[in-house]
């Protein structure tokens, strides 16, 4: 059996500059707030596929959480992290306290995601991507990559930070990976974790709401009521939004391709998915 890569650990800026600098080219990085699983897995799969080095990121950041959201009980688990980037072969995971990403306190200077961040996930949770894009930025800064890996389960942040690289020049390829299911549809997330039984059953009315939408025939309103036919039906969530764009998040269009997002609250765990549809 092959001995399994052991990743260089670094938590502060210095060290992690110093192995950036002896990084061989290209340097891809997957930016996570750990509580690996199998679809982070396929990011750093892809990673290792494109690049010489591949940096993994775990840090919880305290700026995309709300008042009222889990940032305290969110699921730490950096030894099992550890062994996942192992198994695929990452170089260096940088693990960062809140105190070493934020040496002043929270900081003053925030990226604004501008109107698109302000709809979906920006409407239902005011203040979401300016956090999300400021430690996104800032681990950019820090890591100097050539190519991000992000997954398309968060399909919004993925867009916005296509936008960021875009707006702000920076000279960085971003990949968005495709969602990685159980067998059964349910997407993978680290909040996963949180569901009885009974409520991960419940759940799985997210993946059969995206496949009523897409077998929708018609137009945009079609698609949507179809996957709200499903989601309504199901005992014990509460759906937030089930809306259908065009695959930048702009208005949907009457026909093509487009992309159908939803959110619910399943039990005290809120779960998003996401989905192409052609109308």
């Amino acid at each position: 059996m092959t001995a399994l890569r052991t990743p260089t650990v670094v938590t502060d800026r210095e060290a992690l500059a110093r192995v950036r600098d002896r990084a061989d080219r290209p340097v891809a990085v997957v930016m996570t707030m750990g509580a690996l699983h199998d679809g982070h897995a396929a990011l750093l799969r892809q990673a290792r596929a494109r690049a010489a080095t591949v940096i993994a990121t775990v840090f919880v950041n305290p700026l995309q959480f709300g008042p009222n959201e889990d940032f305290d009980r969110y699921p730490r688990t950096l030894e099992g992290d550890l062994e996942i980037c192992a198994r695929e072969e990452v170089d260096v995971v940088f693990a960062p306290t809140p105190a070493v990403m934020y040496p002043d306190g929270q900081p003053n200077t925030r990226v604004n995601p501008g109107p698109l961040g302000e709809i979906l996930e920006g409407a239902s949770r005011p203040g979401f991507f300016h956090g999300v894009l400021t430690v996104v930025l800032k681990l950019i800064n820090l890591t100097r990559p050539d190519v991000v890996f992000f997954g398309e389960k968060d399909y919004q942040q993925v867009a916005l930070v296509r936008q960021m690289v875009r707006d702000l020049d920076l000279d960085i390829e971003v990949v968005g990976v495709p969602t990685v299911r159980e067998p059964d549809g349910l997407a993978l997330s680290s909040r996963n974790r949180y569901l009885s039984d009974s409520e991960r059953t419940t759940a799985l009315a997210l993946a059969a709401a995206l496949r009523a939408g897409a077998a929708a025939p018609g137009g945009a309103a079609a698609v949507e009521e179809a996957a709200r036919s499903v989601l309504e039906q199901a005992d014990g969530l509460e759906l937030d939004y089930g809306v259908v764009t065009a695959p930048d998040l702009g208005p949907a269009p009457a026909s093509g391709p487009a992309r159908l997002l939803l959110a619910a609250k399943v039990g005290t765990t809120r779960l998003i998915d996401n989905g192409p549809v052609t109308l």
